[in-house]
């Protein structure tokens, strides 16, 4: 079985399933030593006297399942401080109001197309320049921000939605810090705190979809933001307090205990995804896979480099054409056809028509964005079932 200690990649950070268990959930905080962290509902918390503040006063500012969430994940992050949002677009929205008029986002061409969009639409109504570059090669990247000297962030990804490409964040990294004033992000939500930690590769933001992976249940919208400078998390915390785009207590609650079983989840979801990949590049029906945890994935180096393991997320080629890979998807029964990842189910997905229906016709091109590509988030049912449904499914679509 593919575990935490997969042959070739880095050992598994030390003391994670102990800090996901135990840190910030000290019973003796709570008048009732609870075991379980309380749901706090209230908005508002009462003062001892006018001018002498309590830690919460309204749950805007702060709340203690918020606050409960935030310390174990910065735990799991390998960070000082961690800030949750009502949603990863929330966060990343949150991380653009650190830039003024002016500045330069230098973004990776191939990103969440969400994100593009959003970039696209600050870009337009607060004078932001966005730049998109292929970062596999950093040389690329430093270019960019030399023909840029404004530049004060520079977005990856890694993983990349939905082609899975694999950028080395620490070479990255090293070019943009090279530069003042330039901030380096990356979206870590394809891999979670338990495979990959940008910050320990030089990243000064890491920005996850705690929606997907880390809360791995699909209940719960939120998003996460871990930082190591106390000057960026006040400026963010700041943020996250004006704007408002905090989450709920019951949702911090579900997604603190969620996360109790990321370790266990993930090296399952490691498991089923490479036995899926491995048979699916076997099959003659598909044309070519993309896994990370495959010695044919071209960045598998720098996956065993920065990585523990890999997550479920694999996409794929089927051969034949659009109404072959639609007759594919119709056809699956264990694999439900659904937007998203991370969960414990298993998700499919056409990302020309779904996820990435929106992206011009001659990005999706480049980008390797055709019709016969299909995404899949591997759960956690029984690896042989999984591959029966994609053995039958193939099969129906060329039928």
């Amino acid at each position: 079985m593919a575990a935490g200690n997969a042959p070739g990649f880095l050992k598994p950070f030390p003391h994670f399933a102990t800090h996901a268990i135990h840190t910030g959930q000290k019973p003796e905080q709570w008048s009732s030593w609870a075991v379980v962290p309380p749901i706090t509902l209230s908005t508002i918390f009462k003062q001892r006297a006018p001018g002498d503040e309590e830690e919460y006063k309204y749950t805007r500012f702060g709340n203690p399942n918020r606050h409960v969430l935030e310390k174990v994940v910065s735990a799991l992050d390998g960070a000082e401080y961690c800030l949750a949002y009502s949603s990863g677009m929330a966060a990343i929205l949150n991380i653009c109001h650190l830039l003024k008029t002016g500045d330069t986002i230098i973004c990776m061409d191939e990103v969440y197309e969400g994100t593009r969009e959003l970039f696209d639409k600050v870009k337009e109504e607060f004078n932001l320049k966005v730049v998109y570059v292929d970062c596999r090669d950093p040389k690329e990247l430093e270019k960019k921000i030399k023909e840029h000297p404004s530049t004060r962030l520079v977005w990856l990804e890694s993983p990349t939605n939905p082609v899975l490409t694999v950028i080395d964040i620490q070479a990255c990294a090293e070019v943009a810090h090279r530069h003042r004033g330039v901030l380096v992000a990356v979206d870590n939500s394809f891999m979670s705190p338990y495979f990959q930690r940008p910050l320990a590769l030089g990243a000064d933001i890491c920005m996850s979809s705690a929606t997907k992976y880390i809360n791995g249940h699909s209940d719960v919208l939120l998003g996460l933001v871990s930082v190591n400078k106390k000057c960026l998390y006040e400026r963010l915390n700041y943020l996250q307090r004006t704007l408002g785009a905090v989450p709920s207590p019951f949702d911090c609650f579900l997604c603190n205990r969620g996360l109790k079983t990321l370790h266990i989840r993930m090296k399952l979801h490691f498991h089923n995804g490479l036995a899926v990949a491995k048979f699916l590049e076997s099959h003659p029906s598909v044309e070519k896979v993309i896994y990370p945890g495959l010695s044919s994935h071209p960045q598998y180096e720098v996956v065993k480099r920065q990585c523990t393991g890999v997550s479920g997320m694999v996409s794929f080629y089927i051969n034949g054409n659009k109404g072959n890979a639609i007759a594919f998807l119709e056809k699956l029964e264990v694999f439900t056809l659904g937007f998203s990842l991370g969960g414990f189910e298993s998700l499919a997905e056409h990302p020309y028509t779904m996820t990435h229906n929106n992206m011009p016709d001659d990005v999706k091109e480049r980008l390797g964005i055709t019709d016969t590509l299909i995404r899949l988030s591997v759960g956690l049912e029984d690896e042989k079932d999984l591959v029966d449904d994609l053995q039958q499914a193939l099969k129906a679509a060329f039928a």
